[in-house]
């Protein structure tokens, strides 16, 4: 049988929703592997949303915390919001009490990915701090450490990511990742899901 790998997300402007495509190509890429993207239900109404110049969801499902059990491994992905994940985020974690209770995501592999506005704007407290909910719900976390090699110790351009996973930085906006930060999260997803089929017993 295939290895599930969901990717589920959260973004507002569309930062990290950049960041899954290419997750999900990396993850892909891995033979006897299937990869579905996912978004969080937003918390926010559209007139907030349009206040703040949010531009429209992508098509991606909105996942419900039960489904979370189908797969086999889950990255997450999220912006923010102070150094931590963004509510959006928190408050899907919040409610998969059910599946917490059963314990039904333990044992499953989960990463994390992830863009700031700013260099100092959390693109390590972001994830680290994120890893409590992997934490309560007894998933085995994958950093992607430094497998992504060289280009993690690049001095010449400013580049999101970190041993935690790939990540970006937003800016005010209007800065996208780069193809540095691409890369990183294509390979993130490609390791990931080499993990999650060995631990399913298969051999990547």
């Amino acid at each position: 049988m295939a290895v599930k790998v969901y990717v589920v997300f959260y973004s507002t402007y569309g930062h990290v929703a950049k960041l899954s495509e290419e997750i999900k190509k990396g993850a892909a890429s891995v033979e006897g592997v299937e990869v579905k993207i996912w978004q969080v239900p937003e918390i926010l109404s559209d007139e907030v949303l349009g206040k703040m110049g949010a531009p429209p969801k992508t098509d991606a499902p909105i996942i419900t915390p039960q489904e979370l059990a189908e797969a086999d491994g889950i990255l997450f992905g999220f912006p923010t919001r102070f150094g931590m994940m963004a509510a959006q985020m928190k408050a899907f974690f919040d409610a998969t009490g059910g599946l917490w209770r059963e314990q039904s995501l333990a044992g499953k592999p989960a990463g994390i990915f992830y863009s700031t506005g700013t260099q100092g704007g959390g693109q390590e407290t972001t994830p680290l701090t994120a890893v409590t909910q992997l934490t309560h719900h007894g998933m085995v976390f994958v950093p992607v450490g430094y497998t992504f090699g060289a280009k993690m110790f690049g001095m010449d351009s400013v580049q999101g990511g970190s041993p935690y996973g790939a990540g970006t930085f937003a800016g005010d906006g209007s800065r996208w990742p780069t193809e540095a930060e691409l890369e990183h999260a294509f390979h993130q997803g490609k390791y990931f899901a080499g993990i999650a089929k060995r631990l399913k017993g298969g051999s990547a």
